[in-house]
């Protein structure tokens, strides 16, 4: 009976486990490849794309062009050589030019010394006006004074002239000896010496930082003095105008208002316009043409310094420091 029964549920467990089995069967081998082959064939197959509008296009085409002209651009680069030596005699050539205004200012320099002499001389005279003004009360409402905000005080008036005066003299002098010793090394220049890049570097730092300077501030000096002669010829014609007016008040400052070999003043104060406004016009003629060489010269000089700058920057073994 137990033999039975285990007969009997080894054949129930076969039977249940018989479709289990077929289940788990890999698929045949054929179903498998057509199936993988449907699948990709479906995602390989590319959307159609989009016509390009006509503004890509034309922006396509301007790039396109662009990168043209940048390649030609790099080709002529990379032909194009320049060395620091061909600087330096670029700039050689060019502080020759800067060389030629120098000597030409310089050529003035004596004829502005001397004129700031002779005005410091004028302005000291003055004093005897200062006197007669403080006799005469009614003196002072003539001669306004259009010089350093101070329209009536003539003490204010000469001592100030006196100080830019002798500072216009001063920087005339320190400007003659630092042309002069830049005119020196640029002769001194010689290219076929093996420091004359190095040469040509140091004068051109010389230039802009010892030459301009001086440069600019004769011009700045000169410009004042220009302003003083205005001011004095001013105050000249004033004194004038009221001596030939017969102003009682003028009588009681007579004694100050002669010259030293008794003319009479109004034949001195005649004279000294006239001297005032001619040495003026010539002094101011000059100076126009000095502002001109100034102009001219500094912009040459900052270039000289670019130029400079770049030669220093392709072989700075030649520039001491």
């Amino acid at each position: 009976m137990q033999i039975r029964t285990v007969i009997t549920l080894s054949l129930f467990a076969a039977v249940l486990a018989a479709p289990l089995a077929h289940a788990a069967d890999p698929v045949p081998a054929a179903a498998a490849a057509s199936a993988a082959l449907a699948a990709p064939s479906a995602a390989a197959i590319p959307a159609p794309e989009a016509a390009a509008t006509p503004d890509q296009a034309a922006a396509i085409a301007a790039l396109t062009k662009e990168n043209a002209l940048l390649q030609e651009r790099i080709k002529a680069l990379e032909s194009c050589s320049i060395s620091s030596t061909d600087l330096a005699a670029r700039n050689s050539k060019k502080l020759k030019e800067i060389i030629a205004d120098v000597r030409a200012q310089r050529q003035s320099m004596a004829d502005f010394e001397s004129y700031v002499k002779w005005m410091s001389g004028h302005v000291a005279s003055y004093s005897k006006y200062i006197q007669a003004s403080s006799v005469a009360a009614r003196f002072v409402r003539f001669f306004p004074i259009p010089y350093a905000g101070q329209a009536s005080l003539f003490t204010k008036f000469v001592s100030d002239s006196a100080v830019s005066l002798g500072a216009a003299s001063v920087s005339i002098n320190k400007y003659l000896g630092t042309s002069q010793q830049f005119l020196s090394r640029a002769d001194a220049l010689d290219p076929n010496k093996p420091t004359y890049n190095q040469d040509v570097s140091e004068l051109v730092r010389f230039a802009d930082q010892d030459l301009l300077k001086g440069m600019t501030e004769v011009q700045e000096r000169l410009t004042t003095t220009s302003q003083l002669s205005a001011s004095s010829l001013s105050f000249l014609e004033s004194v004038n105008h009221y001596v030939g007016s017969g102003d009682e008040a003028l009588t009681k400052a007579k004694s100050f208002l002669k010259s030293d070999d008794n003319k009479a003043e109004k034949s001195f104060l005649a004279e000294s316009t006239t001297s005032l406004r001619n040495k003026a016009q010539v002094f101011n003629g000059k100076l126009q043409l000095f502002d001109a060489t100034v102009k001219k010269t500094s912009p040459q000089i900052k270039a000289l310094v670019a130029y400079d700058d770049l030669a220093r920057s392709l072989d700075p073994r030649f520039a001491r420091k």
